[in-house]
């Protein structure tokens, strides 16, 4: 029997098809990759200069925009919004437009074509975290700016339009309605229970285990019980803090741990799929410290959206989290080569080699 779920944080209702059910294993083939894009890559070293001037890097050696660099972050070449400009509003009520004054930067994350979060060490996964902290920071010092949505699209039908590792952040003068809606189901249940939302549910998943794909001391990587999309998985702090902008650097180790660990499973459960993620976190102002919880969605792009998702706005997952969530708990959490080997006790041999 089909079941309509209902998701907390948002309120929207999901169909889970289990009479339409795929097996977790039917996502694991059949996608189609465009080739390399190496060749033309405005983001491989080298070929700085093909970009704008940096903004922020991770350099241990090497030039300002030079080769040398961990992590780079460049102004989008082609951005949705514009830095220059200021903010006024005008047509109200039928036809209200502004300047789309914002930022639009683009964080490459390794020198590295061929690879993604998932793949490199934990350290690397760091740096690049710390360098969307800092990002998110630096851009929450200009008055005009209301929001900041962090994001990372993997592969074509996700959205990249070059396959070098990359993700975006882009501040806007508004908030986005997703936030709001996100908000406003927040400050209900604080109202109604005196508790967050999103700690409830850390907490009840962690109690019934069932959804949970992977976990440290800090993090949590689950399905969420009514998910929109086959694989959906979110990472979220078990402790409370509203802005993304607010996690310590002994907080971002954990998180490299726990994004890491849950990008690898995936790419090793489904065959590299496309996906998105999204860094949810607070409005820069007025910071709704005690109601919200920042959280990173993951969101494989394995079905489509048609018809009926657009005229309902519910989405049916024929995937049911439950299933979802065994599978990729047994996937391996990073690549073989960088398992520890165990160091092994030296065996002490008696006797003369050789001897009988």
């Amino acid at each position: 029997m089909p079941e309509l779920r209902r998701d907390v944080v948002s309120g929207r209702w999901v169909i889970i098809a289990t009479e339409r059910a795929s097996r977790p294993t039917d996502f694991v083939k059949g996608r189609e990759w465009a080739p390399s894009d190496r060749d033309r890559c405005p983001f491989c070293p080298g070929r700085e200069h093909e970009t704008p001037p940096e903004i922020y890097a991770v350099r241990p050696e090497g030039p300002r925009d030079g080769p040398g660099w961990r992590v780079r972050v460049v102004p989008n070449k082609y951005p949705a919004l514009r830095i220059e400009g200021e903010l006024y509003a005008e047509g109200a009520p039928l036809f209200e437009r502004m300047d789309a004054v914002g930022a639009h930067e683009v964080i490459v994350e390794t020198p590295e074509h061929d690879t993604h979060l998932g793949l490199l060490p934990d350290d690397h996964v760091a740096d690049v975290l710390r360098t969307y902290r800092e990002r998110y920071v630096d851009l929450d010092r200009d008055p005009r700016f209301q929001y900041a949505l962090l994001f990372r699209n993997h592969g074509r039908t996700a959205g990249a339009s070059l396959s070098h590792p990359h993700s975006q952040l882009i501040a806007l003068p508004v908030i986005p309605r997703r936030a709001e809606e996100e908000l406003d189901v927040a400050r209900r249940y604080f109202a109604d229970h005196a508790r967050c939302l999103y700690c409830d549910v850390v907490s009840a998943e962690l109690d019934r285990r069932e959804r949970v794909v992977y976990e440290n001391d800090a993090f949590l990587a689950y399905e969420p019980y009514a998910s929109r999309f086959p694989f959906e998985t979110w990472v979220i702090p078990k402790f409370h803090q509203a802005s993304f902008g607010h996690l310590e650097d002994e907080e971002l180790v954990e998180l490299a741990d726990a994004l890491r660990a849950t990008l690898h499973k995936l790419h090793a459960a489904l065959d590299n799929p496309p996906y998105n993620f999204i860094v949810h976190s607070a409005p820069y102002d007025p910071l709704p410290e005690h109601l919200y919880h920042w959280h990173i969605e993951i969101m494989p792009r394995l079905t489509s959206v048609a018809g009926f998702e657009w005229g309902t706005g519910f989405y049916i997952n024929v995937v049911p989290p439950e299933q979802a969530a065994l599978f990729l708990r047994d996937a391996p959490a990073r690549p073989a080569s960088q398992v520890p080997v165990p160091v092994r006790e030296p065996v002490e041999v008696h006797g003369e080699v050789g001897g009988q």
